[in-house]
């Protein structure tokens, strides 16, 4: 079952969600628009940190143009720091949340894209968060357009929806002492 604002608030004052916002933020103190982060009726828009790994193939090295997750070139990312980023036509860029995140052992979580930038044509991808895991969230942005997107940093990014179970896991992904486990920063494959 997806849990619900109540529920997140609550869980995130125990430290599920830090930063967490209270309520949905939509406008910065000077009253300009921004793209909403903070708790929706059955989710928690998390805020995009404002450091980005921009892919490139210009780097590409040895395989003839394949990228290999088990040997991954980190030459293939430009690093980039600032208020937004411009995501290329038909490739990705890397980013973080600004939240560090705790799931507890009986919840996971499914991360979804934010309408305003999938209007876009901007798509987030990440796999599920697993129960037992914590640390900053990588999320990968795809612009699926033969044009350039800005993506904003400072602001909402992605939707966590919550799925608690009844009972806890035998195994959590803490339990395994999992790969991204306690990450902080962009993680690449080579992580």
């Amino acid at each position: 079952m997806f849990k619900s604002d109540k529920w997140i608030i609550e869980k995130a004052k125990q430290g599920m969600i830090t930063p967490f916002y209270e309520s949905l933020i939509r406008k910065t103190e000077e009253g300009e628009k921004r793209i909403s982060f903070g708790p929706s009726s059955y989710g928690y828009d998390v805020c995009l940190a404002p450091e980005f790994k921009i892919f490139t193939a210009s780097n590409q090295l040895g395989f003839a143009g394949i990228i290999d997750p088990k040997k991954f070139n980190e030459g293939n990312f430009v690093y980039h720091e600032g208020d937004h980023v411009i995501v290329p036509p038909n490739s990705f860029v890397l980013g973080r949340t600004s939240e560090y995140l705790k799931m507890p052992d009986n919840v996971t979580g499914l991360v979804m894209n934010k309408s305003t930038y999938a209007r876009c044509g901007l798509s987030v991808l990440t796999t599920v968060i697993e129960a037992g895991w914590e640390g900053e969230l990588v999320l990968e942005f795809s612009n699926t357009t033969p044009l350039p997107i800005i993506l904003y940093a400072n602001e909402g990014c992605a939707q966590i929806l919550f799925a608690e179970s009844d009972e806890r896991c035998i195994t959590s992904y803490a339990d395994r002492k999992g790969k991204y486990h306690k990450q902080r920063g962009i993680q690449t494959p080579l992580a």
